[in-house]
């Protein structure tokens, strides 16, 4: 017996739509993140970008549980001497809804030059629209 190893040339990626009106942005993010990086396919490979794209709209619909609306928050660095910013998630869904779906997706892929390239096949959009018809998106149902 030998191990199945798929080969780039033999990837055939996929697009779909995710509706994120209503759904829990970390139970959303999870199941992103697994289609993104291919889990789903029987010819996933660990070290091998296998994932299909996935198109989020409606980001500025999604939901958080509890008190973390207030209480989360998002923190980055200026490079500066007492740099450190943060960001409260509501004012973040009221500046860029989009990036809140992007950050808590990207947090659950592999920090390396392969989770970048996964990340890449992500679109995020707040609304209901988005630009890419010609790929004939399937609808995805998350079972969240």
């Amino acid at each position: 017996m030998s191990t199945y190893v798929a080969k780039t040339a033999e990837i055939e990626r996929k697009w779909y739509v995710v509706d994120a009106d209503g759904l829990t942005l970390g139970r959303m993010a999870s199941e992103i993140a697994k289609i993104l990086r291919g889990k789903n396919k029987p010819q996933y490979t660990p070290f091998l970008d296998t994932g299909d794209f996935v198109i989020v709209v409606n980001a500025s619909r999604v939901v958080l549980t509890g008190n973390k609306l207030d209480q989360k928050k998002y923190y980055h660095h200026t490079g500066y001497p007492g740099g450190l910013k943060d960001v409260s998630y509501r004012s973040l869904m009221q500046k860029k809804p989009e990036k809140a779906v992007e950050l808590a997706v990207k947090g659950m892929l592999p920090k390396n030059s392969l989770g970048r390239a996964m990340i890449k096949k992500l679109k995020v959009y707040a609304g209901p629209e988005h630009a890419h018809a010609a790929q004939k998106p399937e609808a995805l149902k998350l079972t969240i």
